[in-house]
């Protein structure tokens, strides 16, 4: 049995993903295995690239099958923004809460009434030799509110309310959102891919 690394040291993510992926003859390893391995840089202007080099990076330090994401928010009427830098968005060291604040302030200022936005996930794969296999994207469409709603979910999930939903993703059961999510629809794409890769 293959082992794959997932790039992330967050165990909800961990449960996430493998539960998602559940495929037959891979088992799953998380950074947190790998205490010796560093962070992967994510300097590229998009989420392709930053999720093929993270994928590539971790691959290459551990010598296994590894995958790596990277996602994010586009605002329509903030021009995409925050995008690839939806994690730093307020800055290094804002909170959660410092981002969402400064997103509704932002947007606020735009007037625009529809405020549509997107949620977007890339999922890399990379070989143990760390050249870049696969990828995949998922999309959800959907809504930002005019104030967060819900304990649930991170980020800017207490500000969008996915297409077709009066809950934010932060209101929605993880069962439904993890059906949903621009994450869990990348990972779809991943597991189809990796179901049907051959390997050792």
């Amino acid at each position: 049995m293959s082992s794959l690394l997932l790039g992330t040291r967050n165990p909800g993510k961990v449960i996430e993903i493998t539960s998602i992926l559940a495929v037959a003859g891979w088992s799953f390893s998380s950074l947190e295995e790998f205490s010796y391995v560093g962070e992967a840089e994510e300097n590229f202007m998009t989420f392709e690239e930053n999720a093929i080099a993270k994928a590539c990076f971790y691959a290459s330090a551990t010598g296994l099958f590894a995958l790596a994401d990277d996602s994010g928010l586009e605002v329509a009427a903030l021009r995409g923004a925050p995008g690839v830098f939806s994690a730093r968005y307020a800055g290094a060291q804002a909170s959660d809460a410092d981002r969402r604040a400064l997103l509704l302030s932002e947007l606020a200022k735009t007037g625009d009434t529809a405020r549509r936005a997107r949620f977007v996930a890339v999922v890399a794969i990379a070989t143990p030799d760390g050249d870049f296999l696969n990828l995949s994207e998922g999309i959800c469409d959907g809504t930002i509110t005019h104030a967060p709603r819900g304990a649930g979910g991170f980020g800017y999930d207490p500000l969008f309310i996915p297409d077709g939903y009066d809950q934010t993703f932060a209101e929605l059961p993880n069962t439904i959102k993890n059906q949903i999510s621009h994450r869990a629809r990348a990972l779809m794409g991943t597991r189809t891919f990796l179901s049907q890769l051959d390997h050792p």
